[in-house]
């Protein structure tokens, strides 16, 4: 049986209000910018072979970093675009107090996860955004503007669809199972047949942080992705994930999230508890 190692839980999680109420109000901005220009783009770059990026995801991100930082200037970010960026370097007047040590939160944020169905018309992406606090993911908040979904977590205070909770419900079988399963070409063949034996049916989505957060609310029974994932993809997601219900760890057994990792690094297997060892021996 796979060794499965799990984040430690802190004895009893901070509330992060004010920081959840601001995050929903970035990412529903952003979510709005999004729609407006929807099948309306005026610039697509091809920034690698199979990624590209719209003047969207730019403006997406500048609106939801320029709406924390006036709140929170001497918080630090980390997003998809513009990679890490530190505190400003004086706070605004207005700007609030926060609980915790700024230098120990960092917000993290993929402004348009799944640019590539967003630039051919294919209604499925999503904003991302994250708080990170020692090193820890405090909140979570993941907006669908194409549905006018928004699925929101604090840790250890449950995950949530529209303000409403939210928990993963458990099917008794796997072959019952429908899967978000994105693994690559080479070495994986063996492995990706197994698992597809024993469920029901699997799916790719293109928007990783998507697929993770319909883990909270079952409209996917497991998710499964060997690599190119990066913090910006799986710290709300994830987080909402997990307060939902899933177990959630590195494809290894690790803890799934580690605040030091490189972009398009990570791998993940999430999935309920009574399935995820069965899961993570045939990825093995």
């Amino acid at each position: 049986m796979a060794q499965i190692v799990s984040l430690p839980s802190p004895p009893r999680a901070a509330r992060h209000d004010a920081e959840l109420a601001l995050a929903v109000d970035a990412a529903r901005r952003a979510g709005r910018l999004q729609m407006e220009r929807y099948e309306r783009l005026e610039r697509i770059v091809h920034k690698a072979e199979h990624d590209v990026v719209t003047e969207v995801d730019t403006l997406s991100e500048q609106l939801i970093i320029d709406t924390i930082r006036a709140v929170y200037p001497l918080d630090s970010f980390l997003a998809e675009e513009s990679g890490r960026s530190e505190a400003s370097a004086a706070p605004a007047a207005s700007a609030e107090a926060a609980d915790d040590d700024a230098s120990s939160r960092v917000w993290i944020i993929d402004p348009l996860d799944g640019t590539v169905n967003y630039a051919n018309g294919i209604p499925v992406f999503c904003v991302s955004v994250g708080l990170a606090i020692d090193g820890r993911p405090a909140i979570g908040v993941v907006y669908d503007p194409a549905r006018d979904e928004l699925f929101s977590a604090q840790a250890g205070q449950g995950a949530r669809l529209d303000d409403q909770p939210i928990r993963m419900p458990v099917k008794a079988k796997l072959s019952d199972c429908v899967v978000s399963l994105a693994l690559p070409r080479r070495g994986w063949a063996l492995r990706e047949r197994t698992v597809r034996k024993a469920i029901r049916v699997s799916r790719n989505m293109g928007s990783a942080a998507l697929a993770l957060v319909y883990l909270a609310n079952g409209r996917f029974d497991a998710f499964v992705q060997a690599g190119g994932l990066s913090l910006w993809d799986i710290c709300a997601a994830g987080l909402i994930a997990v307060e939902g219900g899933a177990q959630l760890t590195a494809l290894d057994g690790a803890p799934w999230f580690e605040a030091t990792r490189d972009s398009k690094s990570i791998s993940l297997l999430g999935a309920a508890p009574e399935h995820h060892a069965t899961l993570l021996d045939m990825l093995r």
